[in-house]
């Protein structure tokens, strides 16, 4: 007798289209298919209970939110907007006084208050502001990076701002229509208001921000030149021309000015700071232009700010001794440092923090347009013409009028605004920490 085997081999599981020509086959030669057909009936099977179960479609993962990281994001600034009667600025990062810069344009028709912001907001121009008693305000981005906020209007007004973390704050204290409207209206309803109707932040507001005494000092003068740099450029020359557009400045901002000399006059040294405490001044500033010898002109340049103290490097008893030298006085360096530390050692702090707004300010106001202005710092120095003040007091050293270069631009007018709006905003943020 003949026998058939068929081994069929396969690596996969069969399919029920393999089974049944398996078994077809198998029956055609007569080979014993139980096997297969066991195998067919449970792939059957399987297969119908697929069909009975409802199709469990698997979930899509929904993607995750990208959270754009503020490094990555070219917009600086989150939102601009008013609340009770303030202009807010958020940013999306911290901010110090170097993201603000202001200033003041009028016209015959209405004063222009402009607020230069650093930074960029993509909805600047579908922002409107209102505020009351303010004629209009604009929202502009000027540049990739410098968004203004141009307040419009026809009286005159004395803004203030305030830099708190990541927000600054734009204030205008110092309108006086509706203190006035609201102490009128109570005034007429009946003899027994008084002030005290008058709402609680709008009394602190104006009592806060009173008005400021300055002191301007134009250093040297008359006899006494000062430094003498390339072609015959006198320091008295052009920091009486500084002194004057800072007069004028300020004068703007509301405050109250005085300058020690407003031509080319000599004044003693001693007698700079009795204008000063004559007035009452609240803060004292003495303008100078520094020099170094011809070997060094063309190495040391830049602009310093120093207040009151012993000096403890030597490059400040240097500068502390040429500003000296038109005042006849014999020390000993220990004597100085006594004599110095008694006189003025509760105005110490206060001279350093105006010091150090005064400097940082003048520093972001040139190099906005003069890249290359170096910054000399903030340094303690003996100086005399500080001495008498009973206020906190500063010398400003301007620039190096024995520099080639800084030289020249001391002498351009442009160059001396932008020195004094410097200082202006000093002043200003000096005055906002420290009412």
């Amino acid at each position: 007798m003949s026998y058939l085997r068929a081994v069929l081999k396969n690596d996969t599981a069969l399919e029920i289209s393999h089974l049944k020509k398996i078994i077809s086959l198998g029956k055609q030669l007569n080979i014993n298919t139980s096997k297969y057909e066991n195998e067919l009936l449970k792939l059957t099977k399987k297969q119908q209970d697929k069909k009975t179960l409802p199709e469990i479609k698997p979930k899509k993962q929904e993607p995750k939110p990208q959270i754009a990281s503020i490094e990555s994001s070219k917009y600086t600034i989150e939102k601009v907007y008013t609340k009770d009667n303030m202009i807010i600025i958020d940013f999306y990062h911290q901010v110090s006084k170097n993201h603000i810069d202001y200033e003041i344009e009028k016209t015959k028709y209405a004063n222009y208050y402009l607020f230069n912001l650093k930074g960029s907001f993509k909805d600047a121009e579908p922002t409107k502001l209102e505020l009351t008693n303010i004629n209009r305000i604009y929202v502009i981005q000027k540049q990739t990076n410098l968004l203004q906020i141009k307040v419009k209007n026809k009286n005159s007004l004395k803004p203030i701002y305030i830099i708190n973390n990541k927000r600054i704050i734009i204030k205008f204290p110092t309108i006086q229509n509706t203190t006035n409207n609201i102490v009128n209206k109570t005034t007429t309803t009946t003899s027994k208001t008084t002030s005290k109707n008058v709402p609680k932040d709008i009394v602190l507001s104006i009592n806060k921000y009173k008005k400021k005494i300055v002191v301007i000092d134009a250093g040297h003068g008359g006899k006494d030149a000062g430094a003498v740099g390339p072609g015959d450029k006198y320091e008295k020359t052009v920091v009486l021309s500084i002194g004057k557009y800072l007069y004028n400045i300020l004068k703007q901002k509301g405050y109250e000015v005085y300058i020690t000399r407003n031509n080319d006059r000599f004044i003693k040294v001693k007698n700079r700071t009795v204008l000063a405490n004559n007035k009452n001044a609240d803060i004292f500033l003495s303008i100078h232009a520094n020099s170094v010898p011809k070997s060094k002109a063309h190495t040391i340049h830049g602009i310093e700010t120093f207040f009151l103290s012993p000096a403890r490097s030597e490059r400040a008893k240097r500068v502390a001794a040429k500003e000296n030298q038109s005042d006849i006085r014999t020390m000993s360096d220990a004597t100085q440092e006594s004599f110095l530390m008694v006189l003025n050692q509760s105005k110490i702090t206060a001279s350093n923090k105006l010091a150090i707004d005064v400097q940082q300010n003048m520093l972001y106001s040139l190099q906005k347009k003069y890249k290359d202005v170096v910054d000399g710092g903030v340094r303690e120095g003996p100086f005399w013409v500080l001495v008498g003040a009973q206020m906190p007091s500063i010398l400003i050293e301007v620039g190096y009028i024995s520099h080639p270069k800084e030289s020249k631009r001391l002498y351009n007018r442009y160059y001396q605004e932008l020195l004094a709006k410097g200082i202006a905003n000093g002043i200003d943020s000096y005055f906002l920490k420290n009412p």
